[in-house]
């Protein structure tokens, strides 16, 4: 009952608009909540984070959910991204716990770290179909191995990411999917990553939780919200102008990875 004495509405409204968009776009997530917490309602990058994690990780599930239902998920991609993303989470929370108490330098880590992650969203959610098409023509023949080896190594830079930044895993993440496999349909791309994005994001949100830096009455006012976004956005994704939205998301994520800088 505390926890819904302590619901922000001010929070839950920013979790509504952000699920919606999710919902309506499939990416923006983390590369919007994460910023949003930071530069408008001021709270420290580090809480940002960790909170956005296990924000992530139970919106995901959501998706996870509805797209196991709908048989669009492929759980061998989703096997090799955890492949390298798990390890590579666990050796970043690890780091960060070590040398962030010794030199105090995790704001500044994150808040560089995202700055770099929301330019590299923000360039992956406009030029996606022109990321996909360069590598489509260049590519050679299909070689099993090497795409499993690179899922892999995808699998590794996201949990590094992610674990740091909270950002990537949606836009960076599908965008080297297509690349990776051009032959399967786009919506089971979309399901194995979304199905990936829950224990990469759970392990790293627990992970800051250890850490101290999740604000668990934050998280509820966000969910509060961000449950009904998410839902309301699906219904209304086939309608949504898609080649307007993704240029106002991609600018808006730009802009917010310039002003970290400064």
């Amino acid at each position: 009952m505390d926890f819904l004495h302590s619901i922000n509405l001010l929070y839950s409204l920013s979790g509504l608009a952000v699920g919606i968009l999710v919902g309506l776009t499939g990416v923006g997530g983390g590369s919007l909540m994460t910023p949003l917490l930071v530069l408008a309602f001021g709270i420290h990058p580090t809480t940002a984070v960790g909170t956005d994690l296990l924000y992530a990780a139970a919106t995901k599930s959501v998706g996870t959910v509805v797209h196991g239902a709908n048989r669009t998920i492929d759980w061998g991609i989703v096997g090799r991204l955890a492949a390298g993303s798990i390890p590579a989470t666990a050796l970043t929370l690890l780091v960060m716990a070590h040398y962030g108490k010794q030199l105090g330098t995790v704001h500044g880590v994150i808040t560089t770290v995202l700055g770099v992650a929301l330019l590299l969203t923000a360039a992956a959610i406009l030029f996606r179909t022109m990321i996909v098409a360069f590598f489509a023509k260049r590519a050679g023949p299909p070689n099993p191995r090497r795409t499993t080896l690179l899922t892999i190594v995808l699998g590794a830079v996201l949990g590094l990411l992610v674990t740091v930044s909270s950002v990537g895993a949606g836009a960076i993440g599908m965008t080297v999917l297509l690349i990776l496999y051009p032959r399967l349909p786009v919506g089971r791309l979309v399901g194995s990553d979304i199905a990936h994005a829950v224990p990469l994001t759970l392990l790293a949100g627990l992970g800051h939780w250890r850490m101290g830096s999740v604000d668990w009455h934050l998280l509820v006012s966000l969910l509060t919200g961000s449950i009904p976004g998410i839902i309301i956005g699906s219904m209304f994704t086939a309608r949504a102008p898609d080649r307007v939205l993704r240029p106002i998301l991609a600018g808006t994520l730009g802009l917010v990875g310039v002003k970290l800088f400064f």
